[in-house]
C-alpha cells in the first residue's frame, strides 16, 4: 500500500486508542526528533520502520545513520495530539507531524517531517512507500 493511501487514511479514520498506546507511540516521534537534533543517526534511525528505513538508504545511496540527519527534519516540539487507529498512529507535534504503526518490538516511525496540504496526503521528508 502506498505511504499517500496510509496517510490519507489515517487523516480520515475515526476513532482513537488507549493513553498507554498513545503514550508510547507520541514517546517514539519525540525520540526520533530527539536523536536528530543531537546528531545520533545511529538512535534516529532505530525508531524507523523497516521499509521506511531501507526506503531511506536507497533513495540517499547511503547508511541511514548519515541519511536521517540530512532530511531536514524539524527541532522536537510539544506533542499536540496523538490519535491510535489499530495498528496505526499519528503524532501531532508544534514542529511536525509524524505517522507510525506497530510492529513486533512496538512503535515504528513510517513517516516523518510531515505537512499537511488540504485535502492532499501529506507531504513528508522521510518515509517509506
Amino acid at each position: 500500500m502506498a505511504a499517500g493511501v496510509v496517510l490519507t487514511a489515517l487523516a480520515v479514520a475515526g476513532c482513537g486508542g488507549p493513553g498507554g498506546r498513545e503514550d508510547a507511540a507520541a514517546a517514539v516521534a519525540v525520540r526520533l526528533l530527539d536523536a536528530v537534533a543531537a546528531s545520533d543517526g545511529a538512535a534516529a534511525c532505530a525508531t524507523l520502520a523497516p521499509e521506511t528505513l531501507a526506503d531511506l538508504e536507497k533513495a540517499a545511496d547511503r547508511p541511514c545513520a548519515e541519511a536521517v540527519l540530512d532530511q531536514e527534519l524539524p527541532a522536537p516540539g510539544r506533542v499536540t495530539t496523538t490519535d491510535v487507529y489499530g495498528q496505526w498512529a499519528q503524532v501531532r507535534l508544534d514542529t511536525d507531524t509524524v505517522f507510525l504503526a506497530v510492529f513486533r518490538g512496538g512503535w515504528r516511525v513510517v513517516a516523518a517531517g510531515c505537512q499537511p496540504r488540504g485535502e492532499r496526503p501529506y507531504d513528508c521528508s522521510v518515509q517509506g512507500v
